[in-house]
């Protein structure tokens, strides 16, 4: 097991401990790391990351998600973390994100500053 699936798995116990998911949710995300570890070389995983600031750059939200977990990881952070809907990623609208990932968008996807909610938005593929 990477280091990376051990701390993606310490993330996931975490939410359930914070009873931020549920059991259920938390076996679904285990099982789909452990199928995608198997499956895909680390080498070739690729990273959606969320980076949410304040406009003095102070960091807000951090948040990466293996693309292959995009679908139920974003969904899960943004029903669960209350700072992603305090950050103003709720007006993203991310089923347009998961769709440029799905066809193969890398770099940069988002980025916004909200000067009403003091903040700054980036959303990009690594």
């Amino acid at each position: 097991m990477s280091k990376n699936v051990s701390e993606e798995k310490m993330q996931i116990l975490k939410m359930v401990e914070d009873k931020k998911i549920t059991v259920e949710e938390a076996t679904e995300l285990l099982a789909t790391l452990d199928k995608d570890e198997e499956i895909i070389p680390r080498k070739d995983v690729k990273w959606l990351k969320v980076r949410v600031y304040t406009l003095d750059d102070q960091p807000k939200v951090n948040v990466n998600i293996p693309i292959s977990l995009v679908d139920v990881g974003l969904k899960l952070a943004k029903k669960y973390d209350p700072k992603l809907k305090e950050s103003g990623l709720d007006k993203i609208d991310l089923d347009e994100i998961l769709d440029a990932v799905k066809n193969g968008a890398e770099g940069k996807l988002v980025d916004v500053i909200d000067e009403e909610e003091q903040t700054k938005v980036k959303v990009y593929v690594e």
